[in-house]
């Protein structure tokens, strides 16, 4: 079943595994005429996710925060939106983020303080850096370009679509005419509330973190946490290959 979510800025560990259920398993890779099986580039079958495009702005959510693990434990980061006509209720798709603070150049900062010391970081630091340096007006298309980032560099395998009109229901569009039915995620993947993804998946398992000798393991953190600790085996805790 595709799967509906949020847009999301730096999304949570469980965003990603939620997405990864439906993807197939390992296809054989062809080298010559001989059909192997390559480990270490796992060819995965798309699953279609949409990520909704017509809700109005939330605040205190996952649009514009992220939970990541610095020296001092857990901690958020979070960006301004242009609040256009005194109201918090934007369409996603038109809401501005507010550059009027030096917030890009903090959260860089903070980044660098958690993760300089991880395995990956260095090799990931740079392209990700370039897309918070890219300047995006509007906060769609800057999670957008994350998270386009992170299912690459994640390996996983998505037909990532966005919604064309809201439905409370989660029907979707899936480009043919038809109107189909997503497992909904939208409203359960949210900072203020525990969700039982990880749990629901078998997925509750520790990887190494910079910071757990100090205060132990800390689940579903910012894809982030997982990808400059794990590198290209972030996929292997995402999905059960």
């Amino acid at each position: 079943m595709p799967k509906l979510l949020s847009t999301a800025y730096f999304p949570p560990v469980s965003y990603f595994a939620a997405m990864a259920q439906d993807m197939g398993g390992l296809h054989p890779k062809r080298i010559g005429d001989a059909a192997l099986h390559d480990f270490h580039a796992p060819e995965l079958v798309s699953s279609a996710v949409y990520v909704e495009a017509c809700e109005n702005y939330c605040k205190q959510s996952y649009r514009n925060r992220c939970r990541f693990y610095a020296a001092d434990g857990v901690q958020a980061l979070s960006f301004p939106i242009v609040h256009e006509g005194g109201t918090h209720r934007h369409p996603i798709s038109e809401t501005k983020i507010d550059y009027s603070v030096p917030w890009v150049m903090q959260h860089k900062r903070a980044i660098v303080s958690a993760y300089r010391t991880s395995a990956y970081f260095e090799y990931y630091q740079d392209e990700l850096f370039d897309i918070l340096d890219s300047g995006q007006e509007r906060l769609l298309d800057l999670n957008m370009a994350l998270l386009r980032f992170f299912i690459d560099k994640t390996g996983l395998a998505v037909d990532l679509r966005l919604t064309g009109e809201y439905s409370p229901e989660g029907m979707v569009s899936d480009g043919s005419g038809a109107i189909i039915k997503c497992e909904d995620f939208r409203e359960s993947i949210h900072p203020k509330r525990k969700n039982t993804i990880l749990a629901d998946l078998e997925l509750e398992k520790p990887y190494f973190q910079v910071f757990s000798g100090k205060y132990g393991f800390q689940p579903d953190l910012s894809i982030m946490d997982l990808l400059f600790n794990e590198g290209p085996d972030s996929i292997l805790y995402l999905k059960k290959i």
